[in-house]
Order: C-alpha cells, then sequence, then structure tokens
C-alpha cells in the first residue's frame, strides 16, 4: 500500500462529521455531497473561495494557467484527499482551478462552517496542517528539482514518488492504477511529453517498469531508485 491509509481511516471521520446528508440530516445546509462528471470544473481561477472539498471518490486535478496559457498542474489528487483548503488562510479568490479526470464525488463544507469544525475539533486542525505542510514541501523539492536536475531526473523522481503515494504491492512488483497520462508528468515534471515519453521507453526497455493507459507496474522498484542515486 501507499500511504493513503491515514487519509482513508480519517475519511471515515469526515463522512460523519460534514456530510449528515448520508445520514438523514437533510435540514443542514452547510455540507452537502456533490457529484461531478469527467471534463467538468469544479472551480476556475477568480472564483469565490468559500468552501472546502473531500474527495469522497474519483480523482481531482489541481493546476492552473500562466499568462501565456500553458497549463501547470499543481497536484493529482484522489480519494481521502482534500482541496480548496487555502480559503481556511484568507483566500478570497480562488488562484487555481479544480479539474474532474474521472467521475468524483465530494463532500462540500462552507467555509464558516469548516473553521467552527476545525476551532472543535483538534484532529480536523492536524489533518489540515498535515495536507498543507506536505503540499508546501512537495512544491518546494519541485522547484528545487527544476533548478538543480535535469528533465530525466525530474521524471524518474517524480515516478518514485508517485509509486510510493499511490502504488500498491503485488508480490514483488508495486502497480498504480489508474495511471495519469504522459502529458500530466511533462506537466508536473516541467517536460515535454516526449522526453517523458522517451524515458518511461527507456525504463521499459530495461525491465524496470511496464505501462498502459490504466495501470504502471514497476517490476524493479530498487532498480529504478537506482536510477538517480
Amino acid at each position: 500500500m501507499g500511504n493513503n491509509q491515514t487519509s482513508f481511516w480519517y475519511l471515515e471521520n469526515i463522512d460523519v462529521l460534514f456530510c449528515p446528508k448520508k445520514m438523514g440530516n437533510i435540514d443542514d445546509n452547510s455540507h452537502i455531497t456533490k457529484h461531478f462528471k469527467k471534463g467538468e470544473y469544479i472551480y476556475w481561477p477568480e472564483d469565490i473561495s468559500n468552501k472546502i472539498f473531500f474527495i469522497t471518490k474519483g480523482r481531482v486535478k489541481i493546476g492552473a494557467y500562466s499568462d501565456s496559457g500553458k497549463e501547470i498542474t499543481k497536484a493529482i489528487i484522489g480519494a481521502g484527499e482534500v482541496f480548496g483548503e487555502l480559503a481556511l488562510t484568507g483566500e478570497e479568490k480562488r488562484r487555481d482551478f479544480a479539474y474532474v479526470m474521472d467521475n468524483v464525488s465530494v463532500c462540500v463544507v462552507e467555509l464558516a462552517e469548516m473553521k467552527a469544525l476545525v476551532k472543535d475539533h483538534n484532529g480536523l486542525n492536524m489533518f489540515l496542517l498535515k495536507i498543507m505542510g506536505s503540499r508546501l514541501l512537495k512544491m518546494e523539492s519541485r522547484l528545487e528539482s527544476l533548478v538543480f536536475k535535469d528533465s530525466r531526473t525530474r521524471i524518474v523522481e517524480f515516478i518514485i514518488d508517485y509509486v510510493n503515494e499511490k502504488g500498491e504491492r503485488v508480490g514483488y512488483e508495486m502497480v498504480v492504477r489508474k495511471f495519469i497520462t504522459h502529458q500530466e508528468i511533462a506537466n508536473l515534471t516541467a517536460t515535454s511529453r516526449q522526453t517523458v515519453t522517451t524515458t518511461l521507453n527507456e525504463l521499459r526497455n530495461d525491465e524496470i517498469l511496464t505501462f498502459d493507459r490504466k495501470r504502471l507496474l514497476i517490476r524493479d522498484f530498487d532498480k529504478l531508485k537506482s536510477e538517480i542515486a
């Protein structure tokens, strides 16, 4: 398993706390479950930042657009994870977009209600602080990689981190289901799609991994890590 176990454990408590409509409480409109279809946007830059979202199903891409219109992918997150949390830091308008990668269900919590819940539940407060701290560290790491490391190293490091977070052990191998596209990897590593494709093909030729549109299979994780040793 990857590192999502804690997130999934806490999500069970989140469902109880934040989605009372699932439990038949139809009088409380401060938190609801909403469903979005693949290809939809949950919010855009400049939208009012007044809600926090907890994913119960599916994947969401968080990103932004440069002045030239180029897409910048900041994170791809799935069930058990939260987004829109910058509303709690004083963000008034969204700086990012949230794009639905496959059919998604989210628990939506109004900002005012979220502040009250954070105040009353220390565990929730720590959960959100951990999420925000982790994302800040990832962004710093990506910036350092962009400055100090070549394209191939950035791609290999991304795959290692992605497998550590999303992968499941199957015998002596590691598998990531619902593998992301080469373009999405390029957006996350500040490289080109062609460079990503070339790197993955080289790793496949070396029998380190194999992949298709549905999954990534790491055949030799130690050998993969040695690529950046």
